[in-house]
């Protein structure tokens, strides 16, 4: 992102003359901030979280039926015969591997469901920056990205399109 950021302004620097910047109109939006504070994020971020609390609340029930196995193998284990405690050991590595499995495929798929939303938003906020842009004679609007050292305060936009957002949001559901 950087090097886009760079590359960005070096084709403005390049391209754009020094009268013409001073008629040009720049803004800034901070997209993490859109993302994150948005009546969408936050809704996002909860269905994230009931999400994650049912994957959670299922690897706390196997992670009980392991720990039970477990205990009942050594307890066991002096006791059985050896087909007898293979066939435990077997049964409890098969479930440890069940286990893995399935963290595995929970965390997988919360990521998915994550980029999936934020993907979602995204798309949505940049329509808006361009519309907002069209609409107010922007001659450019940048993302916010660490790589931009120092941007005026007066430039961003970020509240006024989070409002925009949340406005469009609430009028869409109705």
């Amino acid at each position: 992102m950087r090097f886009a950021t760079f590359a960005s302004m070096l084709i403005i620097s390049l391209f754009v003359t020094v009268p013409a910047m001073a008629e040009a109109k720049l803004g800034s939006v901070d997209m993490q901030k859109m993302i994150q504070t948005s009546d969408a994020g936050k809704d996002a971020k909860d269905q994230l979280a009931i999400k994650g609390a049912k994957y959670e609340a299922e690897k706390n029930v196997k992670e009980e039926e392991l720990r039970k196995l477990k205990g009942d193998l050594e307890k066991q284990s002096v006791l059985l015969s050896e087909p007898a405690r293979m066939a435990k050991e077997k049964d409890y590595q098969q479930k440890l591997k069940e286990y893995q499995r399935f963290m595995k495929d929970a965390q997988d798929d919360l990521q998915v469901k994550q980029e999936e939303l934020v993907g979602k938003m995204y798309e949505e906020i940049v329509k808006l920056v361009q519309e907002y842009g069209k609409k107010n004679s922007f001659t450019f609007i940048f993302e916010k990205s660490p790589a931009m050292i120092y941007t005026d305060d007066n430039v961003d936009v970020t509240d006024e399109l989070l409002k925009q957002f949340n406005a469009s949001r609430k009028a869409g559901r109705k």
